[in-house]
Order: structure tokens, then C-alpha cells, then sequence
């Protein structure tokens, strides 16, 4: 079929759908960007909850299958993401001008690797799991944080040493590699700080 065959069968939209059509579009867009932004008040697990109510439900079923708190959960999702949905590492500049790509394949609420989130794919985690979905995010955090756990006797209460392993991976946390790393102590001890926060929050929610 020739191209001026086709143009004659093909209808023409009117003015009107044309516009209808964009606007629907743009209102698909906005409901992605409302359910993908950041929690107004990121300070507060009740408000955090009463706004992002979808969040509570995925990292209570976490908690549930996984055994690692809601408010733990909260406090990685916090310093990882900033809870935004596609966070990723900046990108790295050869004299600030060539780009060299990124400085990991962190994504997502947790910072999954790619290698790391492939194994949770084909392990517990459904095939078409996805990093910037909250449910894989939380489910993902809860096996990852209480298989460390396990493997190293850490208890799933104890959000900064937790923390620690999720950094280093468990051979680095056995080695200790992260005792030379002034600034990961630094933020393993305001994650806690934050998860204990949450909890006490999480306790007053009405």
C-alpha cells in the first residue's frame, strides 16, 4: 500500500479529540508523578504514612515475611533514596565536561545493584520486579537486610549494624572494612538514631 493510499483511509482527528487526547495525557502523567513524589513531611513516620499510605502496607508485609521493621525499613529507604522512586548515583564528568556514566548501578528506592536485584529476581522476588515499585523495593529490603542478618548474627533490630552489612555486603562486614570509614559509622548511627524515631512515631499514629 502506497503512502497516499494510507493517508486517504486514515481518519483525521478533529481539533477537539486532538485536545481531548492531550489532556488525558496530561492527566496521566500527573497521577504518575503524584503516586512517584516524595512524602511531604519525610521527618514524620505517621505523616509519612497518612500521605504515602501504600508505603505502610508494603513494609508491614515486608516485615511480616521478613522479620525487619517497619521503621528500620523507613530509615534505609530514607538515607538510600530520599524515598524518590528513581533515585540514582549523579554522573561522573571527565574534566566536567565528557560523561563517564554513573558511579554504581544503584536504583530506585534501595539502591539495588543490578547484579544484587537480579539475584533477588530469581530468587524470592517476582521476574518483573522493579526497584521504583515500593512492594519489590520493601520485599527486596527485607530479604536482602534479614538474609545479611542471618548469615552474620545480627539481630533484625538492630538497624545500624544492619545498615552496616547492606553497605559492605557480608564478606566486607565480616573483614570489617567498614571500621576504617569514619563517615559510614557516621551514617549507620544516624540511621538508627532515625529508625528509633520512627518507632516511637509509628507507636503515637492515630
Amino acid at each position: 500500500m502506497t503512502s497516499n493510499a494510507l493517508s486517504s483511509r486514515t481518519p483525521t482527528l478533529s481539533r477537539r479529540a486532538v485536545i481531548v487526547t492531550g489532556t488525558a495525557a496530561l492527566c496521566t502523567l500527573a497521577a504518575c508523578g503524584a503516586r512517584n513524589s516524595v512524602p511531604a513531611n519525610p521527618e514524620n513516620a505517621c505523616a509519612i504514612i497518612r500521605d504515602k499510605p501504600q508505603y505502610y502496607t508494603a513494609m508491614r508485609k515486608s516485615e511480616r515475611k521478613w522479620g525487619v521493621p517497619v521503621s528500620t525499613q523507613m530509615a534505609f529507604i530514607y538515607h538510600e533514596s530520599g524515598f524518590r522512586a528513581n533515585a540514582r548515583p549523579p554522573k561522573r564528568y571527565t574534566l566536567w565536561v565528557i560523561p563517564k556514566g554513573r558511579a554504581s548501578s544503584a536504583r530506585g528506592y534501595v539502591q539495588a545493584l543490578d547484579g544484587t536485584w537480579d539475584d533477588y529476581r530469581n530468587g524470592p522476588g517476582r521476574r518483573g520486579a522493579s526497584r521504583s515499585n515500593i512492594f519489590d523495593a520493601a520485599d527486596f529490603l527485607g530479604w536482602y537486610v534479614s538474609t545479611n542478618n542471618k548469615a552474620l548474627g545480627i539481630s533484625n533490630a538492630d538497624a545500624r549494624n544492619s545498615y552496616l552489612a547492606y553497605h559492605e555486603g557480608r564478606t566486607g562486614y565480616r573483614r570489617g572494612s567498614h571500621q576504617s570509614k569514619a563517615w559510614l559509622i557516621g551514617v549507620a548511627d544516624q540511621l538508627a538514631a532515625r529508625a528509633a524515631r520512627y518507632k516511637a512515631q509509628l507507636a503515637s499514629c492515630r
